[in-house]
C-alpha cells in the first residue's frame, strides 16, 4: 500500500512539474496575449469617447492608444539571384589554400543575396486581414508582421494592385484589433490627424499634424492618384500605416513623401480610405482589381480651350480621342465633348473623372452629362467596360504657355503616315519643323505631329490649313492633332 501511495505521488508530481514545464514554456506568449486584450479594451472604450466626442482635452494621446493595437509592422525579405556573368575558374587548382584567395577570381558580390524591406500596416479585420503599400511587399519572399504587444507572424500576400499602391496581406491570428475606415471624402484641410508607423524600423512612433491638401495628383507615385497631403512627419518605413484623424478612424495609407534628402522635408501623401477600401474589397472579392474603362483620351481645360468651345469655365474633361468600339464610342461621345457629370456627380477634373471610371465596376450602366457645342446632352445608360491590364496608362495631355508661332507642315501622304506608324489612309498635315521659342513650340506642338483639324474645320494638305489658320486673328485657334496613337486639342493664342 506505501509503495502505492508512493507511486501516486510520483505521478502527481511529474504530471504537476510537466504541467508547470508547459505553463513556462507558453508564458511570453500569454502575457503578450494578455497585454494584448488589455489594449484592446482599453482601445475600444477610448474609441467610443472619441466618436461621441467625448475624449477630452488629452485627444492626441487618446487616439494614440485608440489605434495602437491597430498598427502592425511589416518585415519583408526578397531573395535576388545575380544575373552577372561567372567569372573563370582559377587558373591553378592545386594551389594551396593559403595562396589561393591572391589568384582566384571573384565575384564583387554574391550570386544570390537578400534584400531587407520594412513598412507599416493597419489591422482591418479581427482574423487577420492587413492593408499595406504595394511598395512594402511586391516580391518578397517571406513576410513577417509584427504586432504592437511584439508577437511575430508570418504573412501572406492575399492580392496586390500595383497601380494605386495598395496590398493586402493575411496572417493566421484571431482576436485582433480592426481599425475603423473613416470617410475621406468628408476630410477638410487644416483638420488635425496623425501618423502611425514604423519610421526607421521605430515601431508605433505617433506623428501629428494637419492636413494640408486634398486631391494631390500627378505626383508621380501611382497611375490613379488622388493623394490627401499632409505634414504630419512620415519617413521610410511609415508606408503602409494609417493616417487618423481626432476620431480615431483611418482616413489614409501613408504612402510617399516629397524630399531632396531622402527625409522628411513638410509633404507626405497618404492614399485616402475610400479609395484604399475599394481596391481592398475587390482583392477580397475577385482576388483583383477590376477597373472599369471607357475608351477616351482626356486632357484639362484651360481657358483658351474652353473659351474657344464656348465653354464657360474650367472644370469638367475635355475629350482629345474616342477609341473605337469602346464603351465611349458605342455611347456616342466624341472629340471634343466636354464630360460635366458622371453618374450624377459632376465632373470638377480630369483626375477625378478617371479615378472615378476606374472605380466602377465592369458591366456598371452610368449616366453621362457632356456639353457638346454649347448644349448639355445626356447620354444615359452608358455600360463600363473592362480595363485592359495590359494597356499602359496614357499620362494626361498639358497645354503650356503660348507666345509666338513658328511651324513648317507638309501634306501627310500614305508613305509618310506609314513611317509614323499611321494608317496609310490617315489625312491631315504633317508639322516637319518648330522654330525654338515660336507660338507653336511653346504651344507643345512638335515634329511628327499631325494636324487634322483647325477650329471646326477638317484640313487635308498644306493648302487647306494655310487658309484657315488665316483666321487666328487676336484670340487664337484651337488645333486638333494626332500624336502617336492619341488625339488630343491644342490651343495657339494669336499675337
Amino acid at each position: 500500500m506505501n509503495r502505492h501511495k508512493a507511486w501516486m505521488v510520483t505521478v502527481a508530481m511529474l504530471l504537476a512539474a510537466g504541467i508547470l514545464a508547459a505553463a513556462a514554456w507558453r508564458l511570453p506568449a500569454l502575457i503578450s496575449e494578455l497585454s494584448y486584450a488589455a489594449e484592446r479594451g482599453q482601445a475600444q472604450a477610448l474609441r467610443e469617447a472619441l466618436a461621441s466626442g467625448q475624449a477630452g482635452p488629452a485627444g492626441f494621446q487618446a487616439v494614440a492608444r485608440a489605434i495602437r493595437p491597430s498598427v502592425v509592422s511589416i518585415n519583408s525579405v526578397t531573395k535576388i539571384r545575380s544575373t552577372a556573368p561567372r567569372l573563370p575558374r582559377a587558373p591553378f587548382p592545386d594551389l594551396p589554400e593559403e595562396f589561393r584567395w591572391f589568384f582566384e577570381p571573384r565575384l564583387p558580390f554574391p550570386e544570390e543575396f537578400v534584400q531587407r524591406g520594412l513598412g507599416s500596416g493597419v489591422i482591418v479585420s479581427a482574423d487577420g486581414y492587413i492593408l499595406t503599400n504595394h511598395h512594402v511587399v511586391a516580391r518578397a519572399t517571406e513576410i513577417e508582421v509584427t504586432l504592437s504587444d511584439g508577437r511575430r507572424f508570418p504573412g501572406k500576400v492575399v492580392g496586390s494592385d500595383e497601380r494605386t499602391d495598395l496590398a493586402v496581406v493575411k496572417i493566421e491570428a484571431t482576436g485582433l484589433v480592426p481599425a475603423v475606415l473613416g470617410n475621406s471624402d468628408a476630410v477638410e484641410v487644416g483638420e488635425w490627424v496623425v501618423a502611425i508607423g514604423s519610421p526607421f524600423g521605430l515601431d508605433q512612433t505617433v506623428t501629428a499634424g494637419i492636413i494640408s491638401a486634398k486631391g494631390r495628383s500627378d505626383v508621380g507615385i501611382a497611375d490613379y492618384e488622388d493623394f490627401i497631403q499632409t505634414d504630419a512627419a512620415i519617413n521610410p518605413g511609415n508606408s503602409g500605416g494609417p493616417l487618423v484623424n481626432m476620431r480615431g478612424e483611418v482616413i489614409g495609407i501613408n504612402t510617399a513623401i516629397a524630399s531632396r534628402t531622402g527625409g522628411f522635408m513638410g509633404v507626405g501623401f497618404a492614399i485616402p480610405s475610400n479609395m484604399a477600401k475599394a481596391v481592398m474589397d475587390a482583392i477580397l472579392t475577385h482576388g483583383r482589381v477590376e477597373r472599369g474603362f471607357l475608351g477616351v483620351t482626356l486632357q484639362p481645360l484651360t481657358e483658351e480651350l474652353a473659351e474657344s468651345f464656348g465653354y464657360k469655365g474650367t472644370k469638367g474633361a475635355l475629350v482629345a480621342d474616342v477609341t473605337p468600339d469602346q464603351p465611349a464610342a458605342k455611347a456616342g461621345i466624341k472629340p471634343g465633348d466636354i464630360i460635366v457629370e458622371y453618374n450624377g456627380t459632376p465632373v470638377e477634373s480630369v483626375t477625378q473623372l478617371r479615378n472615378a471610371v476606374a472605380m466602377t465596376r465592369p458591366g456598371t450602366k452610368v449616366n453621362i452629362v457632356v456639353v457638346r457645342e454649347g448644349r448639355r446632352v445626356e447620354l444615359r445608360g452608358v455600360e463600363i467596360g473592362q480595363f485592359p491590364e495590359d494597356l499602359p496608362v496614357r499620362g494626361v495631355p498639358r497645354e503650356e504657355a503660348v507666345q509666338d508661332l513658328g511651324l513648317s507642315v507638309q501634306t501627310l501622304t500614305p508613305s509618310a503616315a506609314q513611317e509614323l506608324g499611321l494608317p496609310e489612309d490617315e489625312k491631315g498635315v504633317v508639322v516637319t519643323g518648330v522654330e525654338p521659342g515660336s507660338l507653336a513650340a511653346m504651344a507643345g506642338i512638335r515634329p511628327g505631329d499631325v494636324i487634322q483639324a483647325v477650329g471646326d474645320r477638317p484640313v487635308t494638305n498644306v493648302s487647306e490649313f494655310r487658309a484657315a489658320i488665316k483666321d487666328l486673328g487676336g484670340t487664337g485657334i484651337r488645333l486638333q492633332i494626332r500624336r502617336g496613337d492619341t488625339r488630343l486639342f491644342i490651343f495657339l493664342r494669336g499675337r
